[in-house]
């Protein structure tokens, strides 16, 4: 099988951001990249909210914040009223864990394709309450109907108090039938959390299409928002219900503002996101998409052949825009997660590259993502240069 063709560059959006030219930046999905012109819509707020602090936090922030809100809820394709600013999707995942008033005999189910840190606010949550958690093993080769299935079977009505499902998962890179899956769980009569940290900016499917209780994603990702913003969807049997980590001044309001009020937090990132969203249509957001799906596939083929991974043996994704891909280490390469920590920042360090490297289920894997700054020139020089890597050990 040939490699597939990379796709033609868009012009001028390297220029966009301001990332260092001499490092091949390939690991978009952990902590995005913010355009030059959302920093300085940021700095411009900044400086607004320094030349008179007490005016900036005591007059109409709230309600700017609200305009934001709708601004980007309208993005998401989600209920503005049934939505909240929050810093990012593990901080919305803590926010729904500790609003469900869990208690001993009650369970919290997850797939083992979940992000750690949400695991970790699940295990501390079920600690405190006395609650259980349980884990899904699903297959990276399984498809959406056995995904589904797999869900099925391990759901128990009157236990189960929330299932945690990926849409886009972090460690596998592979795209989840979420409103698949939340169909199911409804059927069950068990509430589904789904985090999607990955998909604003990336998918094209709206938050009102996935249907579930609680949906929560990044901005600060794939649409360019400043880190630290996230959005929280809440159905709307759940909202008065949903209570903020921090009990701050706005309490009484009721969610999301609530949830969104922490007194003096730096909500100028917030206020930025807009600007990440206009950039992502200035550039077109079906070709952006279309580009970066496209050029991930091409890395994972190209790294992957250097490496010797048969094609059939590269995980895909599921969906024509996932933008990551995921490629198998050596046997015996990065099995554990401080392994595979250290072989990133080797990579780093040694080839200019920055990339993901995780442990799951006992094997080293590599995950490489596409966006509108790289070029297929940065994926050819890894291919070259990491196999002689490995091999030193």
């Amino acid at each position: 099988m040939t490699v597939p063709q990379p796709p033609e560059p868009i012009p001028g959006a390297r220029l966009l951001f301001s990332l260092d030219p001499s490092v091949s930046h390939l690991n978009h999905g952990s902590f995005g990249a913010v355009p030059i012109a959302v920093q300085r819509a940021q700095q411009r707020l900044r400086d607004e909210m320094e030349a008179n602090p007490l005016r900036f936090f005591t007059q109409g922030l709230v309600d700017r914040i609200a305009h934001t809100r709708r601004h980007l809820a309208t993005f998401l394709g989600a209920d503005p009223e049934g939505t909240a600013l929050v810093g990012n999707a593990t901080t919305g995942a803590a926010i729904v864990l500790q609003s469900l008033g869990l208690g001993p005999g009650d369970e919290v189910v997850t797939t083992d394709h979940g992000y750690g840190a949400v695991g970790f606010s699940v295990e501390r949550e079920c600690a405190r309450t006395g609650a259980v958690s349980r884990t899904l093993p699903v297959p990276l080769t399984a498809g959406d109907e056995e995904v589904v299935e797999i869900v099925r079977a391990g759901l128990r009505p009157g236990r189960t108090r929330l299932l945690i499902v990926d849409q886009i998962t972090s460690p596998t890179a592979r795209l989840f039938p979420t409103a698949a899956i939340v169909g199911v769980a409804r059927e069950h009569g068990v509430p589904v959390l789904v985090d999607a940290a990955h998909a604003p900016g990336m998918l094209p499917t709206t938050v009102a299409s996935v249907g579930a209780d609680f949906w929560v994603g990044n901005l600060h990702k794939w649409a360019y928002a400043p880190r630290g913003t996230a959005a929280l969807v809440v159905a709307e049997p759940w909202r008065e219900r949903i209570q903020p980590l921090v009990v701050s001044w706005e309490q009484g309001s009721g969610f999301p503002t609530r949830v969104e009020w922490q007194a003096t937090l730096d909500y100028t990132g917030w206020l930025a996101a807009p600007v990440g969203l206009f950039t992502l249509r200035s550039l077109g957001l079906e070709r952006v998409r279309a580009h970066n799906a496209a050029l991930a596939a091409y890395g994972q083929r190209v790294v992957g052949d250097a490496l010797g991974v048969a094609p059939a043996d590269l995980p895909q994704p599921g969906g024509p825009t996932v933008a990551m891909r995921l490629i198998p280490l050596p046997p015996g390469v990065a099995t554990t997660m401080d392994a595979a920590r250290d072989l990133r920042a080797l990579i780093a360090d040694r080839l200019s590259a920055e990339v993901s490297t995780a442990a799951w289920n006992g094997r080293g894997y590599l995950r490489l993502c596409g966006q509108v700054y790289n070029t297929p020139d940065e994926y050819d020089r890894l291919a070259v240069r990491l196999p002689t890597l490995l091999a030193q050990g």
